[in-house]
């Protein structure tokens, strides 16, 4: 059975000891490996939005449900992160910024597509949007290396593709209009 108290111990303690992110990727993969059990805790998902699990200084830990056709303009987190998908799927995309000169400030450098028992570090400086191409919901724990919600982070404009500071009022809109399709 999925333990959350001994998991958030786990992610700690690899905080603790090396800095966190491969350690807190092997206790992910653990984690959502089983999904049975993940939900027998956590419950099946049944609306989008943002979970908050644990958080401290050191490691914020999130379950996050994404609703179905949804899509987070590309963003940063300014420290690592560790995703596990336990329902559902996750795309996405990876951007770099480019030149001052360019035509535009970020580009699409590479995808990735997370499916349940999946997980997938992401370094703190890594800019993605996500999509849950699915017409369900999807399900996935977020364990970021530090306190995430007193992070100034940046998200570019979804057609132009200037950056702003991050809007979470934005983000939360985006979870009620997903849950208002559901």
């Amino acid at each position: 059975m999925f333990d959350l108290d001994q998991f958030i111990a786990d992610c700690e303690a690899a905080v603790a000891a090396d800095g966190g992110q491969r350690g807190v990727r092997e206790a992910m993969a653990r984690v959502v490996s089983d999904r049975a059990s993940l939900i027998a805790r956590l419950g099946e998902p049944k609306r989008a939005g943002i979970e908050l699990l644990h958080r401290s200084k050191t490691v914020t830990i999130l379950n996050l449900v994404w609703g179905p056709h949804m899509t987070v303009m590309p963003h940063n987190h300014h420290m690592w992160a560790v995703i596990g998908i336990y329902g559902g799927r996750e795309d996405n995309i990876f951007w770099r910024t480019l030149p001052s000169d360019a035509k535009w400030p970020i580009e699409a450098a590479r995808a990735s597509s997370l499916m349940p028992g999946d997980s997938c570090p992401l370094g703190k400086d890594i800019i993605h949007s996500v999509t849950n191409p699915l017409g369900k919901l999807t399900g996935a724990l977020h364990v970021y290396g530090g306190d995430f919600l007193k992070q100034e982070r940046e998200e570019w404009h979804e057609e132009s593709l200037e950056c702003a500071p991050y809007d979470s009022a934005k983000a939360r809109r985006l979870f009620e209009e997903s849950n208002a399709r559901l």
